[in-house]
């Protein structure tokens, strides 16, 4: 069993950032693609970033492309979305996600374990 546990959600101002960091206990396998999901009150969760096993490939929403990066450091079983130029519709509940697969191609539709999610407020 793997358990992600993120951190680092809160309160930022538009133009603001935010770090998000997960972290993979448990039963990890580092040869994993992970990523975030975020949901909005009312909305359907919603992809955002994915970084394949080993760092080299990522995608993002368009929503969020240039200004959010994503990362992962696999000697810490950790996964980081710097978020910048943050703005009032960012506003979520982040999800940390890790795949059965390797890559970033087929994150969408292979989520394994999620985690319980940050929450993250972006005021006007």
């Amino acid at each position: 069993q793997v358990q992600l546990k993120e951190s680092g959600g809160g309160l930022a101002q538009a133009g603001g950032s935010l770090r998000l960091a997960c972290v993979a206990s448990g039963r990890t396998v580092s040869r994993s693609a992970m990523g975030w999901f975020r949901q909005a009150p009312g909305k359907e969760r919603e992809f955002v970033a994915v970084i394949d096993w080993n760092g080299s490939g990522t995608d993002y929403a368009d929503s969020v492309k240039g200004r959010f990066t994503i990362s992962r450091d696999n000697t810490e079983n950790t996964v980081v979305l710097q978020m910048n130029s943050l703005k009032p519709e960012d506003t979520s509940v982040y999800y940390c996600a890790r795949s059965s697969g390797a890559y970033v191609y087929n994150f969408r539709r292979s989520v394994q374990y999620w985690g319980q999610g940050t929450q993250v407020t972006v005021s006007s």
